[in-house]
C-alpha cells in the first residue's frame, strides 16, 4: 500500500539507498513510533527484509521506507529528511502534529 501522506526527501531518500545497499538482505529503512523519549514519544529506525502486512511503504526513487499502520496515525502529514551539518549526521522526521519536541530531534508530543 502506498501512502502519500508521509514524504520522503531527496537527501534522505539518497542516504537509505546508500546504507541499504552495504546491507545484505535489506531492502528498505522502518520508522516506528515508540511511547517514551523526553516529549512523550520518539521515532526508532531500523533496517528491514521486507514490508509487513499492516505496513505503508513510502518510497522516492530505489529507497523505500516502511511504517506500520499504528505510527502512521502519529506521523500524518511527516516530511522524513537526512541532515548533515556540524551536529552530525542524522534522519529527522518534520512532523507538523508534534506540538512541542526534544532538542535531539528523534522525541516529540502531540
Amino acid at each position: 500500500m502506498m501512502n502519500a501522506d508521509v514524504t520522503l526527501s531527496d537527501a534522505a531518500a539518497k542516504r537509505i539507498a546508500e546504507i541499504v545497499a552495504h546491507e545484505a538482505g535489506k531492502q528498505a529503512l522502518r520508522v516506528t513510533v515508540e511511547g517514551g523519549g523526553c516529549s512523550g514519544f520518539s521515532y526508532k529506525f531500523d533496517l528491514a527484509e521486507a514490508a509487513q502486512e499492516d505496513d505503508v511503504v513510502v518510497a522516492n526513487g530505489e529507497a523505500k521506507v516502511l511504517i506500520d499502520s499504528l505510527s502512521l496515525v502519529y506521523m500524518a502529514g511527516s516530511e522524513i529528511d537526512f541532515v548533515d551539518n556540524l551536529l552530525g549526521q542524522s534522519f529527522q522526521i518534520k512532523n507538523p502534529n508534534a506540538v512541542a519536541s526534544c532538542g535531539c530531534g528523534t522525541s516529540f508530543s502531540i
